[in-house]
């Protein structure tokens, strides 16, 4: 397993499994189950999951997924950008804490960026640091000004990733945040690294994909987990698909693939607004 080290060295898997929509749906459950179970036997350790993802529904399945597997997982979750205060983050945390039957999270992100002063929500993280209620903190969502302003701010420094939209198709962010956030060293956190599957059917990387005998998915995130310090969280309720993720690790694009990559969807050539699913 790729890894990638957060600031202060702790490694965590470059390929994870996020849960957006999942636990929404009765029917779907016991696969679901499954799916992340399989995941964490194939060492897929890192999940992702937030309290805005059916409203608690989907850390309700990752606490059932994990339960007497505790300490196999680093365990992500976010919070609202309204709970963000320093009350609010505790309360919210709380809830995530009971709702995922663990007694720590280990990465705890700002979903999105709101109307809480960043100082205030970096202030109650870490006094949830403090309390041993989350490990790491983080962001998502945030663009360029956004981080240098989290900079700027008391403990901001101690930000662990930042949770972004990034794929083939989504590049935008190559032009000034991903550039800063190496130099800076913040991993980046990739969701929705297949696009919620629609770059599965995109003839760009589908012609790519036949030609080098490879699966489209295994293609788009052997891409991602080509560069340095980028964590990949694809989402998927099936365990077949989720064995095609599992199959990137073993992947290694060549200098000629990656080209070819960047012909197929080139990367930006002006600055972008931050984009978001």
């Amino acid at each position: 397993m790729k890894t990638v080290s957060l600031p202060g060295g702790h490694a965590v898997p470059a390929l994870g499994m996020g849960t957006w929509n999942m636990g929404e749906k009765p029917a779907a459950r016991a696969e679901e189950l499954a799916t992340l179970r399989l995941g964490l036997d194939l060492g897929l350790g890192l999940i992702d999951t937030a309290e805005m993802y059916g409203e608690g529904r989907a850390e309700e399945l990752v606490g059932e997924a994990i339960a007497g597997r505790r300490d196999e997982v680093f365990l992500v979750s976010k919070v609202y950008p309204h709970n963000a205060g320093r009350s609010g983050a505790v309360a919210a945390c709380e809830r995530s804490l009971r709702r995922l039957g663990t007694d720590r999270i280990d990465l705890y992100l700002l979903h999105w960026r709101g109307g809480v002063p960043l100082a205030e929500t970096v202030e109650a993280f870490m006094a949830l640091q403090k309390a041993g209620k989350i490990r790491h903190f983080g962001v998502s969502n945030l663009d360029l000004g956004d981080m240098q302003e989290l900079m700027r701010v008391k403990g901001g420094e101690r930000v662990a990733v930042n949770q972004v939209l990034y794929n083939l198709t989504r590049r935008g962010i190559e032009w000034d945040l991903l550039p800063w956030l190496r130099q800076h060293r913040v991993p980046l956190m990739a969701y929705s690294p297949i696009e919620q599957a629609t770059l599965l059917r995109n003839p760009r990387l589908t012609r790519f994909a036949a030609e080098h005998g490879i699966g489209p998915a295994q293609a788009a995130l052997a891409w991602l987990l080509a560069q340095e310090e980028v964590i990949a969280i694809p989402k998927t309720s099936h365990r077949e698909r989720l064995r095609e993720n599992h199959g990137a690790l073993a992947l290694r694009l060549s200098p000629q693939q990656l080209a070819a990559l960047d012909a197929a969807f080139p990367p930006p050539r002006g600055p972008r607004p931050l984009e978001m699913l």
